[in-house]
């Protein structure tokens, strides 16, 4: 019980923040939006990340510039939400899975993106980055290359949004990310122990665990602030609140 009111009182303390990042020419700002979707703005620049949860959660955020969308389920590719927002000037970035659900004349444009492919757009670099689930078999529910991850470079800094996967090399691999966003919800991606071992390998500057809302709840993401600040102290973790409901 005491740990649990902990974990209520590091939320609570933080949920209401909009986070701001640093650069050598302004500052990034965090907005978490709900599960695995958040707002960006950097400048005159609005990113939005898996739009999701309905268009009335981005009431006072600023039109979207860019839209990442990671995969084909209703939690990423959210097309009510999506139908929701004035999106007509924003260019949408998503795997050709996804892309063919999308409907034509509603976005400025979709640029579609393979796991290890890049673009620059926007002044912006985008790389997508495999996410998948282990053992790769023929009925995961995410299987090796429908879905992209993404590392995005803004402002100098170098940013990592995981999608749904499991602890795979691709992401043990990651070098010099600033600030990454990391799944842990079971048992659609890994558990709390797989993502803080993930984390300890490639050692972003800031982590925040979200998405981590599975079938028996909400994650354990006390339990994975422990474990990173034990294996990787040197990484920062913060905790938001993604579930305003809860």
């Amino acid at each position: 019980m005491k740990k649990l009111f902990l974990i209520l009182f590091l939320i609570t303390q933080t949920s209401l923040a909009q986070d701001m990042i640093p650069t050598s020419n302004g500052s990034i700002k965090i907005s978490p939006i709900l599960h695995g979707t958040l707002v960006l703005d950097y400048g005159d620049l609005t990113i939005y990340v898996d739009p999701y949860g309905g268009a009335d959660l981005f009431s006072g955020q600023n039109s979207a510039d860019l839209v990442l969308i990671t995969d084909i389920h209703g939690d990423h590719h959210n097309q009510e939400t999506l139908d929701g927002l004035d999106l007509s000037n924003a260019i949408i970035v998503a795997p050709q899975a996804v892309a063919e659900k999308l409907p034509e004349g509603k976005y400025k444009s979709i640029e579609v993106l393979g796991n290890g492919e890049s673009t620059q757009l926007l002044d912006l670099q985008i790389e997508a980055i495999p996410m998948y689930n282990l053992p790769e078999t023929a009925d995961s529910r995410h299987p090796k290359g429908r879905g992209n991850g993404y590392v995005l470079t803004l402002g100098g800094k170098r940013f990592y949004f995981s999608g749904d996967t499991e602890d795979i090399s691709e992401m043990r691999n990651l070098s010099q990310i600033d600030v990454a966003f990391v799944c842990m919800n079971l048992p659609y991606t890994m558990d709390v122990d797989q993502a803080a071992s993930a984390v300890a390998d490639f050692k972003p500057q800031i982590v925040y665990p979200y998405h981590y809302r599975g079938t028996d709840g909400l994650a354990d993401i006390g339990r994975f602030k422990e474990l990173v600040n034990s294996s990787a102290p040197s990484v920062e973790v913060r905790l938001r609140n993604w579930y305003p409901e809860n």
